[in-house]
């Protein structure tokens, strides 16, 4: 049950920022509190981007280091325009195609936003999809700063029992808005140099991208260790759960023979082990595994990427000590998933 301490709202889809409800929380915003609120990515926890005070409060309740930066949120050009110097052609055409979407793009800086969102002399905006979040942006009438809802190094929300588990108690507020869509957070772009480069991968692809602006490079330190990252969210541990996790890659026959190897050698031990795959393997891992959670195929990863947080907290709820997580290709929306499942095992790869 929610304690007072943490509001609770539940907020249909279909709403505006006239909504009283909506009206409410945009009120509570911009005077200064924290509130959680879904996204079509995952649930972010939100604070007025200009309030050095209210953002402080993020950093407070996620326990996150305050030397990463947060994205800010805006419902409309209007809003980009008081926040930004320059905006170049290649930005001018991804919003044309992915704003309102997933995709977050990095910014020259006027400075207006509080300096604990960003240090930096640019600043990562994105404009949300999804009706809830639009709606409580607009009528906060502010830009909002929201990282995800969880606490740091925990996996990602994307319901809203999942920031209750994590933040109930710490945070002003939580909107429940139902499940969240794409399940990853947003990709993170830089154009500001000779090439695009890819700072995080997310809920728009890199093949999307390319369709766009053309050839798209990805930050080294995404597959290089010592490299620093530059994005937002991907500096420190992330979407870990509890318990040791793996990822096992290689061919197809060889991956499913030895997560059942795996499978049977920890159940022995005594240890819960819990498998995370797709529906075309579901069938094949052995009995012995003591839970297994497959979504999606290899033709078509998206409910996979839409499950893979919570399927992480499941994992932990069951008290799963040892997790083993099939591998894919990274292509499409493979990038971001692998790129979450390598930090949520701290690098555990074992290649077949």
């Amino acid at each position: 049950m929610f304690t007072t301490k943490t509001k609770l709202w539940y907020v249909d889809k279909n709403v505006d920022e006239y909504n009283p409800t909506v009206m409410e929380i945009g009120d509570r915003l911009r005077k200064g509190e924290v509130i959680a609120f879904p996204t079509e990515t995952v649930y972010g926890l939100g604070a007025n981007a200009l309030d050095s005070n209210a953002v402080r409060k993020i950093f407070e309740a996620k326990g996150r280091p305050s030397d990463n930066p947060l994205i800010v949120h805006i419902a409309s050009f209007e809003q980009l325009n008081e926040l930004v110097t320059h905006i170049d052609e290649k930005s001018k055409q991804l919003m044309a195609r992915f704003w309102p979407g997933p995709l977050t793009i990095i910014f020259p800086s006027k400075g207006k936003i509080s300096e604990l969102v960003t240090s930096l002399p640019t600043v990562a905006i994105r404009m949300p999809d999804h009706p809830i979040a639009l709606a409580i942006i607009r009528a906060a009438q502010v830009p909002i700063a929201a990282p995800s809802a969880n606490r740091s190094g925990k996996p990602s929300p994307t319901k809203a029992e999942h920031v209750w588990s994590d933040l109930h108690g710490r945070i002003d507020g939580i909107v429940d808005g139902g499940n969240t869509g794409y399940g990853v957070e947003s990709t993170v772009i830089d154009v500001s140099g000779d090439e695009p480069v890819i700072l995080r991968p997310g809920g728009v692809t890199i093949e999307q991208l390319e369709e766009v602006i053309g050839e798209v490079e990805i930050d080294p330190a995404l597959v290089h260790k010592g490299e620093k990252p530059k994005a937002p969210g991907m500096k420190y541990t992330h979407y870990a759960p509890d318990a040791e996790m793996w990822l096992v890659q290689g061919e197809e026959e060889k991956v499913i023979q030895e997560i059942n190897r795996i499978v049977k050698e920890k159940s022995l031990e005594g240890r819960r082990v819990g498998v995370l795959t797709t529906k075309d393997h579901q069938d094949r891992i052995s009995e012995t595994a003591y839970k297994v959670l497959a979504y999606g195929n290899k033709d078509d990863l998206t409910p996979f990427a839409a499950n893979v947080y919570d399927a992480l907290r499941q994992f932990d709820k069951d008290k799963i000590d040892f997790i083993l997580a099939e591998a894919f290709p990274e292509t499409g929306i493979g990038l971001a998933i692998m790129n979450r499942l390598k930090k949520a095992a701290g690098g555990n790869i074992l290649k077949v």
